[in-house]
């Protein structure tokens, strides 16, 4: 039987540190292998490695923010308490996704989310914490991260527009983000 963790003591023995996108975060893996510039199609003009992949830790304070990468990525429930997705697709739609472990009440162990999909997430109400982790190809690369326009966004999706403004408050400052 596992001992129940608390957020900070996995902060402390996986390593993750604050990250701009995604609350707490440490780099995990990426691939010796690469991918030539000019190989892949557009966007990816540069170089980049085959795959990667990273933890990262949700909590009250510390949300997943409101960005978007280039590369599809697959998120993966570890530990804790489920996480509320929102993806906005370039097509206009929305979606709302539950990353957990209750497949019976229709959670997600695994989520994809397709590149260039704007998305953000946050704890269910209550929630404490969220442990999981993204995986994905072709391997970021700083150039791949944007950060998304709250009031742009909000505008062009205003079906969870009151959502995108509630995560985006709820980011607190990296000292008090447990």
């Amino acid at each position: 039987m596992v001992n129940k963790l608390s957020a900070t003591e996995i902060l402390s023995l996986l390593n993750l540190e604050p990250n701009a996108t995604c609350g707490f975060v440490r780099l995990t893996f990426v691939s010796d292998q690469s991918v030539a510039a000019g190989v892949l199609p557009p966007p990816f003009a540069e170089a980049r490695p085959v795959g990667s992949a990273l933890y990262f830790m949700v909590t009250p304070g510390a949300p997943v923010r409101l960005h978007r990468i280039r590369n599809d990525q697959l998120y993966h429930h570890y530990l804790g308490d489920p996480l509320e997705v929102f993806m906005l697709h370039a097509d206009g739609r929305t979606e709302r996704v539950i990353v957990g472990p209750d497949l019976r009440n229709g959670q997600h162990l695994q989520l994809l989310i397709p590149g260039n999909t704007f998305h953000t997430a946050r704890l269910l109400e209550d929630g404490q914490w969220f442990l999981g982790a993204s995986t994905e190809w072709p391997g970021v690369i700083p150039a791949d991260v944007e950060l998304g326009n709250l009031g742009l966004l909000a505008g062009k999706y205003p079906a969870v527009a009151a959502n995108l403004r509630a995560i985006a408050a709820s980011v607190q400052p990296l000292q008090s983000r447990l």
